[in-house]
């Protein structure tokens, strides 16, 4: 982050005096001019140029056989070929920075120009209804995060400097789930799943940017929650695999059903991973309850149209570039006099957001608790700020999903708050636990994937996950054992591999790895991904 110093120079607001002082009002207009662009350009090759392009990591070609520039607004545009992709590079103009030295940078006081793009992004927000009206909002925060951030170490207002950007971080967040969340046109049809459309749409722009990942997860929402992916490559890298690239498609409700439509008919089957580890249990394979997830992908649009050939794609765009070189960061105007704005305008206090739009998902517990109903004897604050309350996991499932298609949830699971706000069901009248049965539509859908991933040479790896000692009662308990002869018969007759994390990990049943009984919070799904990394027997990537 360039840092930029305002302690040295005149302020901005003495400028037009001392150049009337020297020179004629005409000539003082044509100074003024000049000394605007050569601050423009000066701040254009401080902070660099970024196009609105995700750049891959990839290390750089030193032949520059293959090199196109363009110049966009004083910014050299360069895009490099190499193993038939194309990297963005972004190089500073010549023209203007051999004749160009320091003594000529204008003095900028970051405090005050991100309070002023505080201030638009909280104006701006009062009427912002569309995605890109959002976007915008969102892009003033950013620009606010980042000239607060710019405050130096040794400045007396740096403490407080540093607060102003965890609350911008905040707004800029919300901007962003409201951009995320707003009306707007897409190729893709619903499967009656919220959680399944938005994860598609990831995935879908996932393989677009990194391109097809290496290890997919797949499950139910005991997946989704329940291995981190950024985790298992970190544990991987450090016994000495190369960097994966690993993507949770975790799904609310997955069945064994819904995790074969999902691998056999959703995804492309040029496009599949080269290494599948199913994170699930018991549930998932019980053909005696109702698949309603299932029930209802099979009869949305999207499967109509998956049925007529249309299968799910992002629009493809025309370039990955932008017309112009965004200058980050940039002030307003750097010769205008800093208006006086009050600290609370810098948070927005004027803002007023309804929570009327956020939609929670119908299958899930989850609610919001604004700060004055967690304690209502608190100051004033921001009004969109949330925080989540203790007994649930989640606001809004969609928005919680990282780049990874993965959920990280802090709460640990209490047992006696937790029955003291839910009431505690026992497995002999747990739904998910009906009619217990291992075989019928759930067991052909498991015997379906296991046809399909070894015609394809895909190894397929089964971790049945780990349950709270108070969820397991005595008919789970049961349920759990059959299927662990079970699946242990399938995997040996069927050549894939079965880890039971639930039966013969003990330690990782404590209750503060769970969220709720059967659900791992963060430090669970990084123990798992730890031990799933640790196992001798699957054969990764490399």
């Amino acid at each position: 982050m360039t840092r930029i110093n305002s302690s040295d120079t005149t302020s901005e607001s003495m400028w037009p005096k001392n150049i009337e002082n020297k020179f004629d009002s005409a000539r003082a207009q044509s100074c003024l001019i000049q000394r605007l662009m050569t601050t423009i350009i000066l701040l254009t090759l401080t902070a660099g140029c970024i196009p609105t392009q995700q750049l891959q990591s990839k290390k750089y070609p030193s032949s520059e056989k293959n090199a196109i520039s363009v110049s966009v607004n004083n910014c050299e545009l360069t895009t490099v070929k190499e193993n038939n992709s194309q990297v963005a590079l972004v190089s500073q103009s010549t023209n203007f920075s051999q004749n160009s030295n320091s003594n000529q940078c204008a003095t900028v006081d970051p405090f005050s120009q991100a309070v002023r793009f505080a201030t638009k992004a909280s104006n701006l927000a009062q009427s912002a209804r569309s995605k890109q009206q959002w976007d915008r909002v969102a892009q003033e925060w950013v620009q606010a995060v980042a000239w607060m951030q710019a405050v130096p170490p040794e400045n007396p207002r740096r403490a407080f400097a540093e607060k102003k950007v965890a609350e911008y971080m905040k707004n800029l967040a919300y901007s962003q789930q409201q951009a995320a969340s707003a009306n707007s046109r897409s190729s893709l049809a619903s499967f009656n799943s919220d959680t399944l459309d938005t994860q598609l749409k990831l995935y879908l722009s996932y393989v677009a940017t990194v391109g097809t990942p290496d290890v997919l997860i797949v499950g139910s929402s005991r997946a989704l929650y329940g291995v981190n992916p950024q985790k298992l490559q970190q544990y991987l890298v450090a016994k000495g695999y190369p960097r994966l690239n690993i993507f949770n498609f975790g799904i609310n409700g997955a069945t064994a059903q819904v995790v074969d439509f999902q691998l056999r008919q959703l995804l492309n089957p040029n496009k599949l991973p080269k290494l599948i580890v199913w994170a699930d249990g018991v549930r998932a394979f019980n053909s005696g309850r109702v698949d309603r997830t299932y029930n209802s992908i099979v009869a949305s649009e999207g499967k109509r149209m998956l049925l007529s050939g249309d299968r799910p794609q992002l629009p493809q765009a025309w370039s990955n570039f932008a017309s112009t070189c965004y200058q980050f960061p940039q002030p307003l105007n750097v010769f205008a006099p800093t208006p006086r704005y009050p600290i609370q305008t810098s948070v927005g206090d004027t803002m007023e957001v309804s929570y009327s739009s956020i939609q929670l998902d119908k299958y899930t517990k989850y609610s919001y608790k604004t700060r004055s109903e967690i304690s209502p004897n608190l100051a004033p604050y921001t009004p969109y700020f949330y925080q989540i309350s203790k007994d649930v996991a989640i606001a809004d499932i969609t928005h919680a999903i990282d780049a990874n298609g993965f959920i990280s949830i802090d709460g640990r699971f209490n047992p006696s708050y937790y029955y003291r706000r839910w009431p505690y069901v026992a497995g002999l009248y747990d739904r998910d636990y009906a009619e217990f049965y291992l075989g019928g539509n759930q067991a052909r859908a498991l015997n379906s994937i296991i046809s399909y991933t070894k015609s394809r040479q895909i190894p397929l790896v089964f971790v049945n996950l780990p349950l709270s000692d108070s969820y397991l009662d005595s008919v789970r308990w049961s349920a759990e054992e059959e299927f662990h002869r079970w699946m242990q018969r399938q995997a040996r007759e069927n050549g894939f591999l079965f880890l039971n994390f639930n039966l013969y990990q003990p330690q990782l049943a404590k209750n503060e790895y769970f969220f709720d009984p059967s659900h791992l919070n963060r430090y669970g799904a990084s123990a798992v991904a730890r031990y799933i990394a640790a196992s001798s027997a699957i054969s990764w990537p490399r």
